[in-house]
């Protein structure tokens, strides 16, 4: 009889929606080595093991999931060769499910085994969540609401203090008596190859009261003195 091993599921917070499902003989040995490369922000956890007596026992798991849907594996063309990976598009909680009829079907469910996260393991996956949070909301159009800036408060440039734009609606600002986007409004006044050229977005002013920063790189919202 082989050694006995296990089927483990790993997750990763720097991928989240992906599981690792694999077999190893020392499950702590395997992770050492996975979260031993600086390829990767955040190390992978253990989700759950399930012991088993065989090598290559997680090789039938892989082709039940192939068959129940082809497309949760990651697979890809490299260098002119095709790249079959052990990592699938599904939740930790699905996977496990998986492991858990099988472990229910062969009267070996004391042999499946859920680890609980410990601190370390949970405050990674919360830096995770923040930063992807924030990177959607950098990818997200700009608006004066996200700003804590309400329609008929005023902004003033920050090249020129002296020039102030009323707030029209939640994206755009009066000048001229026209109104502009804030992007708009300043391709117009910085011109657009001194814009091309500029290292720093262009910044606008909120007057008199506390404003929340917007996080898009291309507009810089600070605080300065009541409009009069």
């Amino acid at each position: 009889m082989d050694k006995a091993g296990v089927i483990y599921i790993l997750t990763n917070p720097s991928f989240p929606e992906y599981v690792k499902i694999g077999y190893a003989d020392d499950i702590d040995k395997r992770l050492q080595q996975l979260n031993r490369s600086e390829c990767i922000p955040f190390a992978f956890r253990i989700y759950a093991t399930y012991e088993v007596n065989s090598r290559l026992s997680d090789l039938k798991i892989h082709s039940i999931i192939d068959k129940l849907n082809p497309n949760l594996r990651s697979i890809e063309n490299f260098n002119g060769k095709q790249c079959v990976r052990e990592f699938y598009a599904m939740s930790p909680e699905d996977a496990y499910s998986i492991l858990e009829a099988i472990a229910e079907i062969h009267g070996c469910a004391d042999k499946l085994k859920r680890i609980a996260m410990d601190e370390a393991q949970k405050q990674a996956e919360e830096t995770a969540q923040e930063i992807e949070e924030e990177h959607k909301e950098r990818l997200s159009p700009f608006t004066f609401s996200k700003c804590n800036i309400h329609a008929g408060e005023y902004i003033s440039w920050g090249d020129d203090p002296d020039l102030k734009l009323k707030v029209l609606d939640d994206k755009t600002v009066e000048y001229k008596g026209k109104p502009f986007s804030l992007s708009g409004l300043a391709a117009l006044l910085l011109g657009k190859k001194q814009q091309c050229r500029r290292r720093r977005p262009p910044l606008f002013q909120i007057q008199g009261r506390m404003a929340e920063r917007h996080p898009a790189p291309a507009i810089r919202i600070i605080i300065c003195e009541d409009h009069t």
